[in-house]
């Protein structure tokens, strides 16, 4: 059963769909920890619905990878993996620059001041080390030129592949050594949209996400290197 401070129903229409977004943000912000056993009759009763949405909804996160079936037909939310986050990161940039690309003739003024608005929160955030906010935050960046092209298959892909990032960032954020390095990186894309440079512009959303990842390998290495001393 999921203890938290306030009881969250579903009142909305739509109870498919907001069951599943629930469950999944529960995955993705830890409210529901890795291998953790996932008992569809407790959370209808937490959720007030009946247990049809709710196995629907551990389907659908079945499918995207958030969610495991043992052998032994017991749920689990999936354990978090280190292996194949790579795949995602260079994926996720490789879209993004895309976006840019389809953005970059109708990036305004006004947009790079909202991204340099966004950043200081972002910065705000991670001096607080309010882990949620500062990786919500620093999505929000990123969203800005992601949907100002008229590319909604675009924003949906990246938008899956996006949650399943925000788990990793948010289970490894306080582990990490260089976290506010991520606001820096965004001055630059910032710096480089302004002199209009898109070569630039993309080099530096590659280095981004990038570095974002290495700094998670760099914290993995260590883990590990710590282990092997303890034999």
């Amino acid at each position: 059963m999921v203890h938290s401070d306030s009881t969250q129903k579903i009142k909305r229409t739509s109870v498919r769909e907001e069951a599943y977004i629930i469950l999944r943000d529960w995955i993705v912000q830890g409210t529901l920890s890795p291998s953790q056993q996932l008992r569809d009759k407790e959370l209808a009763e937490q959720l007030g619905v009946s247990r049809t949405p709710i196995r629907e909804a551990l389907l659908r996160l079945e499918d995207e990878g958030f969610v495991e079936t043992k052998p032994s037909r017991s749920t689990i939310v999936s354990p978090i993996r280190f292996d194949g986050v790579l795949n995602i990161y260079s994926i996720v940039w490789t879209l993004e620059k895309l976006a840019m690309e389809q953005a970059f003739d109708i990036l305004e003024e006004k947009h790079l001041n909202e991204m340099e608005v966004i950043n200081q929160e972002v910065k705000k955030a991670i001096v607080e080390g309010n882990q949620l906010a500062a990786v919500q935050k620093d999505n929000d960046f990123h969203s800005i030129y992601i949907n100002l092209p008229e590319n909604d298959e675009l924003k949906r892909i990246l938008s899956g592949l996006k949650q399943k990032l925000l788990r990793i960032e948010l289970y490894y954020f306080n582990q990490v050594i260089g976290v506010h390095l991520s606001s820096n990186e965004h001055d630059l894309i910032i710096q480089a949209l302004r002199q209009r440079n898109l070569t630039m512009v993309l080099e530096m959303i590659e280095m981004n996400w990038k570095e974002s990842y290495f700094r998670i390998q760099a914290h993995m290495d260590r883990v590990k290197g710590g282990e092997e001393k303890d034999e």
